[in-house]
């Protein structure tokens, strides 16, 4: 939307000031009418000498006049001072010398397309058509071009009518331009507190899982009480990385990294895992949503399940893409504070829905015959969120 920008959008900005002056200067063409009439000397004497000091004062007020409006839907009452007295001028200028003093009623139809609301424009607009057509009338000015400037004023009325919609239109399409982008700040924290959510309950499950082997390990004199520890430090350290990934916004993580992830994570819970896959191979953007769901399934294996035994199906075929974790494990959520809660009904398996969601998927989640299960099914080309 860069036109909005452009030169309709004159706010109130010295630049957007300098800019609406330019445009309007485009019309004093018109002034070409009075001010020849005062070089070729049909304005004489005392007509001359106040005629054109009065000129400059109306091209004064007309031009403070739309200078001082803004975008805003009411005039200030400073603007419509200066409307008053640019009427005021018009009218009398063309009371006192007829002919091509007329046009001025042109600027002054203008002026009220330009600050007022529509309604009271065109009553302005018919007000002034009456009044340079009796003027005309009353000083014997040529019939024809009265009323071809009779037509000019209402033409010229309806035309910055437009424009003056158009300049709130385009007021309104920057405020909601800038309510959207606050919006997708909005959505974008959400999405890094999500993440952040994801790879963190993952990983720092592990990290306690390997924390308490290597402290019965130690206790007991096994060697390979070390090993866990370094794999403890491994697994923080990519944690540290895929965080700072995430919040970076640039993190990439595909379903076979996770599953390899979620291999290790299993074995380390005692857990054992079987993976397969079925199908031709998944789109990017069904690979990373379900990089996400297996993230997310493993974690709740790991802290609630209690199970022996795991198994994640994926297959893709039609363009539909499956993902299956089945565990035998217990189906819910130890009570916690005097509270239960289905396994489903977390904070991780309530982001992962929403994500497959928005992908156009859907997911569903609880018990299964002798433990839990979750399934993801998102078709091909809506998966990336």
């Amino acid at each position: 939307m860069g036109w909005v920008d452009d030169g309709l959008d004159w706010g109130q900005g010295p630049r957007s000031r300098w800019r609406k002056l330019a445009w309007l200067s485009i019309g004093l063409v018109y002034l070409f009418f009075p001010a020849m009439e005062v070089v070729t000397g049909k304005l004489r004497d005392a007509q001359a000498v106040w005629g054109v000091p009065g000129l400059v004062v109306f091209v004064g007020c007309y031009l403070a006049t739309a200078l001082s409006h803004s975008n805003d839907e009411d005039p200030s009452p400073l603007t419509y001072a200066l409307l008053a007295l640019t009427t005021a001028m018009a009218v009398i200028l063309s009371v006192a010398f007829g002919g091509g003093w007329l046009t001025l009623a042109i600027y002054t139809t203008v002026i009220y397309s330009m600050v007022l609301r529509p309604r009271l424009a065109a009553a302005g607009a018919a007000v002034m058509g009456v009044v340079v057509l009796l003027i005309g009338l009353l000083r014997d000015h040529d019939l024809g071009s009265t009323v071809v400037l009779v037509l000019q004023v209402f033409t010229l009325a309806v035309l910055f009518t437009r424009v003056r919609r158009t300049r709130m239109l385009v007021a309104q399409l920057r405020q909601a331009r800038d309510e959207v982008a606050r919006l997708a700040a909005s959505e974008e924290r959400l999405r890094i507190a999500r993440d952040l959510h994801d790879l963190l309950g993952h990983s720092l499950s592990l990290i306690v899982l390997k924390s308490e082997l290597a402290g019965r390990l130690a206790e007991g004199g096994s060697e390979r009480a070390l090993p866990e520890i370094r794999d403890i430090e491994s697994v923080a350290r990519q944690a540290l990385v895929e965080v700072r990934d995430a919040v970076a916004g640039y993190r990439q993580r595909g379903l076979s990294g996770e599953l390899d992830g979620a291999r290790v994570a299993l074995e380390a819970a005692g857990t054992q895992v079987r993976v397969r896959l079925a199908g031709t191979p998944l789109p990017d953007d069904v690979d990373g949503l379900f990089g996400w769901a297996v993230r997310e399934g493993v974690t709740n294996v790991i802290r609630h399940a209690r199970a022996a035994r795991c198994e994640i199906d994926v297959r893709y075929d039609g363009g539909v893409g499956v993902l299956e974790i089945v565990d035998d494990g217990c189906g819910a959520v130890p009570r916690e504070q005097g509270g239960g809660r289905s396994r489903a009904s977390g904070n991780g398996l309530t982001g992962l829905t929403e994500r497959v969601e928005a992908a156009g998927g859907t997911v569903s989640a609880g018990p299964s015959e002798g433990g839990f299960a979750l399934r993801v099914e998102v078709p091909a080309g809506r998966g990336k969120v």
